[in-house]
């Protein structure tokens, strides 16, 4: 059966990847005049989000990438941003 929440349930939500890292925790929903485009996360101290990107307050994840949403949420590990060492040896 589907549950529907308010988009104001979802501020401060733990957000996981599909494969169990802590990603992040909800800020906003970023909506269109008839659906929700995507969520903006913000990197907390913890989280798997602030280990990549390092000084970024967040990134802003399409509503599409998102797989699940309950207690908390669960986006595909297509979100991650992915920074390798070759990307920082060319700097």
């Amino acid at each position: 059966m589907l549950k529907m929440k308010r988009i104001s349930e979802s501020y401060e939500m733990k957000v996981f990847t599909d494969t169990g890292d802590y990603f992040g925790d909800v800020e906003e929903a970023i909506l269109t005049s008839t659906k929700v485009f995507g969520w903006r996360v913000r990197a907390t101290k913890n989280s798997f989000l602030n280990k990549v990107l390092g000084s970024a307050k967040g990134v802003i994840v399409p509503h599409q990438l998102v797989k699940a949403m309950g207690d908390v949420m669960v986006i595909s590990k297509a979100a991650v941003p992915s920074y390798g060492p070759e990307e920082e040896t060319q700097e």
